[in-house]
């Protein structure tokens, strides 16, 4: 860790030796690297108009199955309907997979958009759509094109309590085994990607590093090292071309809140949650990473992501579905309710996706292969009008047949309960304004 105190002499007029100046770039904040920094910070611009809103998405990496989940075909041919059959829900007429009893009985809280669609069978095109609603990136060129729906929400909301992230990744963030892949701010800076939890919410050692202070750092001790970052800081500006430097000041500020407050610290310790409801959640990753979400917003980060990995089921969905499925209906059911007993309903967001659906035929090795043409997206709280199913696809679950919708309705929607104007323009890597959104607006049932 590098020594914050340095020798007096041969300082520069900055009142900072060359070597010192040369070192900064390993400056650290109790151990924590700028690029963590940056991160933890999450610095987010002036509030938006619903300061109070917060969004939790559960994304399905991989490509969940539309027909075994939110969108079951019981009617149709076996090798297009599957291994499982469809249940009633609380809203009359609409039916979801056996695998999900939990959520069906919540559906007159929860609304689904069975008319997603954008054609695009590649998981990184398909992954980069849905975070941003920009086609942009494939599985040629990979590197985030433009910034994810959380990057956004923590630049133009930040955190809706101070000290605590704008925008965290549990247990980290990744899309199609990338990290952060589409999750990430893109052009608008590592400032705005994801903090990672980091580890397994289920496991009883779970902890976040870096949210203590070193030992033998006192608090004191730390804000002198705060007020040589900001001298540093100054040195690094005069010479600072790209104005890269811009916002250091509240990036380090929030970095310095996080490390030195309790808030977060209480929030993501979650072995101290009722043991009951954690049982109610699910002891194992989806469900323990849902109940921490839960945690987070409520202390103050607006936009939390829940990672579930294993979607894409190539061969034997059946078995793949009695695994994934319990688990994830189990945290989707768990999270509604509580969100309802403790009055935040009204104003979190739950989303759940993947980057596309499946082939509506089985395939020989009973499973299903890629399809963008046709899938299901879950809403629930937050604003969004409970108990709507937006849309249908056709008998086999091929296509949308009425109100075909592409992923930039869906973040329209998000955004509009969010309070940001999709309109809003930032400046690319290239020097071009680039809106939020280019196409679409919000889902009008659902808002």
């Amino acid at each position: 860790m590098l020594d914050l105190y340095f020798n007096a002499k041969h300082r520069n007029c900055a009142g900072v030796t060359r070597r010192d100046f040369v070192r900064v770039g390993a400056l650290t904040a109790g151990g924590l690297t700028m690029a963590q920094l940056q991160a933890l910070a999450a610095a987010g611009g002036s509030p938006g108009k619903l300061p109070g809103k917060a969004v939790i998405c559960i994304w399905l990496d991989g490509g969940p199955t539309h027909m075994e989940t939110f969108d079951p075909k019981p009617q149709a041919p076996a090798e297009y309907r599957g291994p499982f059959g469809a249940i009633q829900t609380s809203v009359p007429g609409v039916y979801l997979s056996e695998v999900f009893p939990k959520t069906a009985r919540l559906m007159h809280r929860i609304s689904l958009v069975r008319s997603v669609y954008h054609n695009n069978g590649d998981h990184f095109a398909a992954g980069h759509w849905m975070w941003t609603g920009y086609h942009g990136s494939n599985a040629a060129n990979r590197d985030p094109m433009y910034p994810s729906f959380g990057a956004i929400i923590a630049k133009h909301r930040g955190p809706n309590f101070p000290g605590m992230p704008a925008f965290v990744a549990v247990p980290y963030a990744a899309v199609i085994g990338l990290r952060p892949g589409y999750q990430s701010a893109a052009f608008l800076g590592v400032a705005y990607n994801p903090f990672d939890a980091g580890g397994d919410p289920n496991s009883p050692n779970f902890k976040v590093p870096n949210l203590n202070l070193p030992s033998g750092v006192s608090s004191l001790r730390m804000e002198e090292r705060r007020g040589l970052l900001r001298e540093l800081d100054r040195v690094r500006r005069e010479i600072d071309q790209r104005r890269l430097m811009e916002g250091m000041d509240e990036f380090n500020r929030r970095a310095f809140e996080l490390v030195t407050g309790e808030r977060a610290r209480k929030a993501f310790d979650i072995h101290s949650e009722d043991p009951k409801l954690r049982d109610l959640y699910g002891r194992n990753s989806v469900g323990q990473s849902a109940l921490l979400a839960r945690r987070l917003v409520e202390a103050g980060v607006t936009c939390v992501t829940v990672h579930s990995g294993g979607w894409d089921n190539h061969s034997g969905i059946e078995n793949a579905m009695k695994a994934h499925g319990p688990r994830t209906d189990a945290a989707i059911s768990a999270l509604i309710t509580d969100l309802i007993q403790r009055g935040l309903y009204d104003d979190v967001i739950v989303m759940v996706m993947g980057e596309f659906g499946r082939t509506p035929r089985v395939n020989p090795s009973a499973g299903r292969d890629h399809w963008g043409n046709a899938m299901t997206v879950l809403l629930a709280g937050g604003g969004i009008r409970p108990g709507v199913v937006v849309g249908a696809t056709d008998e086999k679950g091929t296509r949308p047949i009425r109100d075909a919708v592409k992923p930039a309705h869906i973040l329209h929607t998000v955004y509009r309960q969010m309070g940001i104007d999709p309109s809003i323009k930032h400046i690319n890597r290239a020097g071009r304004p680039i809106p939020v959104l280019n196409e679409g607006e919000p889902i009008g049932q659902l808002v």
